[in-house]
């Protein structure tokens, strides 16, 4: 196993070896300020340097922190919002849908129209995601493949777990300095999955996180893109403990109800469990047996948890979510898995449960103050993170310029809305748990290679190559060329048959050694700039199919081209899997 050296470090960070990045930067020109790509040993001078700037400069990320001058009051509009459609290439459907109302579903945002409109406001008709239009080719070749190696292949995370609380955290601009991570975002180990999680996904370091086995969301997500993603959820105590103490088997049997309540399922395959020795019937066949596998969806919760009902498509107060986003690593195999290095660390709180009425009233202010053309709000929470307004705390570190795992600044925390607050696919303003492989298949830690390209509810197709055909492309930008060639023909046609036959997502959506490492060192120079307000996507050239100023008067997307979308997936179609259909 490669370990970071001091040594690497010094290198990775001296003036020399950032003196390339600084020349080439797209940040560099006629500047008065002084530049942040500088050593790790100059950080603190430059933190505390003033940063003259006159009309029409160039101003870097990190001076708008400085300051606490806001650089995009539209950062809740993703990147991906500005994809050129021509009318007919569509990667909108995933996010924006507008469902039946006699669903009556929790989440009624209903911004399906936002396939066919732009409805934007003045600030966000101009594209702020500046580095989707960075050429990195020159600095990615700069940077041999052996450092951006040992670069990935660091534990950032157990960095931060042991982190002692330096002085430099107490000045005003502390802002960029790795800090421990807070007790709700800690799991021993979670930079080796094998050590940190039992077979079933429950966490070996006794603080409840379960790992579950999901379908990434199209196409942010997918590996070939830039990152692999995980996710954990843990559950409050009462619904972990029965008497008082904890109990294994009542906990996963929370979990499968919270899992019944949030897909809409009637009934789950589970653990073994002895109803005799609970004295529950939970199969709903009016006998006691030693040994069910199955749960019929429950009325309420079990063990301390049993005074609290189950509601439909919203997860009970307390739940918690991690997620972490991490490089591209390869193993001896030459298989590319995910990295111990973090990119970030995401967290979620439900601190307040709203019921389908209370969220009505949410819902109506959000419309309201977009009808009255006022600029989304974020309710900033200091250490805490933000409050979304659905009743869930967010929170998010990320790495600073040496790689060490710091807060998110304020600003930085604000993009996490543009996901997890108000848009029209999500369920309880989240997106993994729904995607779930189905029962006990779905517990563990995610797996890439074990899942195969499952159709959404109400389609037959697999729902990537379902994406990919509407999209017209392996990504919303459709310029990711590895997926281009491997996956569409000379006519831009996808060969549907192939993808279709595809043995396993990591066969489908896992990129080359060679595209990983470009991405990794692509993402590594914005690390260096600290440029995410700018934009974190990992895009090796120029994007060319990105929109900078919307035209309100050209429609992104023609009727025929619109479609209706449940991200909930039909895993009866799963091959690879011995699944018997849930619903």
């Amino acid at each position: 196993m490669k370990v970071m050296s001091k040594q690497f470090f010094q290198i990775i960070l001296s003036v020399s070896a950032m003196a390339f990045l600084i020349a080439c930067s797209p940040y560099q020109g006629q500047h008065k300020h002084k530049t942040r790509l500088a050593s790790s040993d100059e950080s603190s001078q430059l933190l505390q340097s003033d940063y003259p700037y006159s009309e029409g400069d160039d101003i870097p990320a990190i001076a708008y922190m400085h300051h606490d001058e806001t650089y995009n009051a539209e950062s809740v509009i993703p990147p991906q919002c500005y994809t050129k459609t021509e009318g007919v290439n569509n990667p909108c459907y995933a996010c924006h849908q507008s469902y039946d109302r006699s669903e009556a579903r929790p989440n009624q945002m209903g911004d399906g129209t936002l396939q066919g409109n732009y409805e934007f406001s003045d600030v966000g008709l101009r594209n702020s995601w500046k580095n989707l239009f960075v050429d990195r080719q020159a600095l990615i070749e700069s940077i041999p493949d052996k450092d951006i190696d040992l670069w990935v292949d660091e534990d950032n995370y157990h960095q931060a777990l042991s982190a002692a609380v330096t002085s430099a955290q107490k000045q005003e601009y502390d802002f960029l300095e790795a800090q421990p991570l807070p007790a709700n975002m800690r799991l021993a180990n979670l930079g080796n999955p094998d050590i940190a999680f039992s077979k079933n996904g429950l966490a070996t370091d006794g603080s409840f996180w379960v790992a579950y086995n999901y379908k990434p969301f199209p196409s942010t997500f997918w590996p070939t893109n830039g990152s692999f993603g995980d996710a954990m959820i843990r559950l409050p105590k009462d619904f972990r403990n029965i008497n008082g103490k904890f109990s294994e088997a009542i906990y996963f049997l929370n979990l499968a109800a919270v899992e019944l309540a949030m897909k809409d399922l009637e009934s789950v395959t589970i653990y073994p469990f002895n109803e005799k020795a609970h004295g529950i019937d939970i199969n709903g066949d009016d006998l006691l047996s030693e040994s069910v596998n199955r749960l019929v969806k429950p009325s309420h919760y079990f063990g301390d948890a049993k005074n609290t009902s189950l509601a439909r498509m919203l997860y009970p107060q307390g739940s918690e979510f991690l997620h972490t986003v991490r490089y591209l690593d390869e193993n001896e195999k030459g298989d590319i898995l995910p990295s111990k290095r973090m990119k970030e660390v995401r967290y979620m709180q439900k601190h307040l449960f709203r019921s389908r009425e209370s969220l009505a009233s949410a819902y109506y202010a959000e419309a309201k103050d977009k009808h009255f053309e006022q600029l989304p709000q974020t309710r900033y929470l200091g250490e805490r993170g933000i409050d979304n307004g659905f009743g869930w705390t967010i929170n998010a570190f990320i790495e600073n310029k040496s790689g060490e795992l710091r807060p998110q600044h304020e600003q930085e925390l604000a993009y996490c809305n543009g996901c997890h607050k108000s848009v029209g696919a999500s369920f309880d303003q989240t997106f993994s748990f729904v995607r779930k492989a189905p029962g006990i298949d779905g517990w563990g830690y995610i797996d890439l290679a074990s899942l195969t390209d499952a159709p959404n509810i109400n389609e037959e197709l697999g729902e990537y190559l379902t994406y990919m055909t509407r999209v017209g492309g392996g990504d919303e930008f459709r310029q990711n060329t590895e997926m281009l060639d491997k996956w569409f023909d000379d006519d831009g046609k996808i060969k549907a048959s192939e993808v279709a036959n595809t043995p396993s997502l990591q066969a489908l959506i896992v990129p080359s050694p060679e595209r990983a490492r470009k991405l990794n060192k692509a993402y590594f120079t914005i690390v260096q700039e600290q440029s995410y307000l700018f934009g974190r996507d990992a895009t090796i050239s120029t994007a060319k199919n990105v929109i900078e100023k919307i035209d309100t008067e050209q429609a992104p997307l023609l009727d025929e081209h619109q479609y209706k979308w449940d991200m909930r997936l039909d895993w009866a179609h799963q091959s690879g899997l011995n699944l018997a259909k849930e619903n």
